[in-house]
């Protein structure tokens, strides 16, 4: 990031300092309360893209008497109880990876135009050594292929489902802020972006960018380094992610999975998930227990007064 000289010097002094990110001035068309990837308000894009198919299928479903999910779907009973082990704080990893490229597909399915830049072009910049077809910018990917694409390299770089969330919050972000659109020409590239971005952002053992080069064979350290420096400037080196940003792309990608019908895996509570919950909420139980009591002795009401021993002044 650049240092950036004001007009004026708040401390008195002379020259130029260093502009923090939160003063940094958007766009009035990027107001932080219209960006959902920057504001916990705003809805996310990629759940507002999926509305269109979403009723369609309902529509459809209606018509054709069909009641999608019901009877996959897995119930508690008094004899077995399913839990979900996928929370905010740690997500399953499967179904975050699979929810989020299913909200990639809705971006270039539904997408407003087919807006890009050269450095994530796949023609300009392959991938792979094979010929890219002369219509290649023309076939819309199915979720699968992006699945498949994305779950490729998150196994081979280990990475997290908490790093699947934030790939795509940089990917809405991009999106956003340099006013491109993710399609065919294109994805694969921003994907991958995101990707490496987020890696070093969240996770402690970040992969490097040689390493994506042993993961995809023919793609030089040269090209991951020039395609994460645009990255990081089309972002205007905004990596943050507030905790209620990232809270709210997981429940929408919960939502996205209820509307699509991709249920979040259930298993059947054991006993020893049980006694491990039940020792989780002992802990958290008597933790809240001393706080309370540390708060006690800090301040007491008025009705606590009496009883108190107090020390005799001593007047001189």
């Amino acid at each position: 990031m650049k240092a950036e000289s004001g007009d004026s010097d708040p401390g008195g002094g002379g020259g130029s300092h260093l502009q923090h990110i939160s003063d940094r001035e958007f766009p009035d068309d990027l107001a932080l309360e219209s960006n959902p990837s920057d504001h916990p308000r705003a809805s996310t894009i990629f759940l507002s893209k999926s509305q269109t198919d979403v009723r369609e299928k309902r529509k459809s479903n209606h018509i054709n008497h069909v009641s999608p999910g019901q009877l996959t779907k897995k119930y508690s009973s008094c004899s077995t109880i399913f839990i979900d082990d996928s929370t905010v704080s740690q997500p399953n990893l499967r179904s975050t990876i699979k929810c989020v490229t299913l909200a990639i597909y809705y971006h270039i399915k539904n997408r407003d135009s087919d807006r890009s830049l050269d450095i994530f072009d796949e023609k300009s910049h392959p991938l792979t050594r094979e010929e890219v077809p002369d219509d290649y910018y023309k076939h819309d990917p199915d979720h699968k292929h992006i699945y498949r694409f994305v779950r490729t390299l998150f196994s081979a770089a280990q990475l997290t489902a908490e790093c699947a969330i934030v790939t795509l919050v940089y990917l809405e972000r991009l999106l956003t802020y340099a006013e491109i659109d993710i399609c065919p020409s294109n994805w694969k590239r921003i994907v991958l972006g995101a990707i490496l971005l987020a890696s070093k952002v969240w996770d402690d053992q970040a992969v490097w960018n040689v390493d994506y080069c042993q993961i995809l064979k023919d793609i030089t350290v040269e090209d991951m380094n020039e395609m994460e420096r645009h990255f990081l400037e089309l972002l205007q080196f905004n990596i943050n992610v507030p905790a209620s940003v990232y809270a709210k792309y997981y429940f929408d990608l919960r939502s996205l999975a209820d509307d699509n019908n991709l249920s979040f895996l259930l298993e059947p509570l054991s006993k020893e998930r049980a006694q491990k919950l039940e020792a989780i909420s002992r802990l958290c139980e008597d933790k809240y227990k001393d706080l309370s009591k540390a708060a006690m002795r800090r301040s007491f009401s008025a009705d606590n007064l009496v009883g108190i021993r107090r020390s005799n002044a001593i007047l001189s």
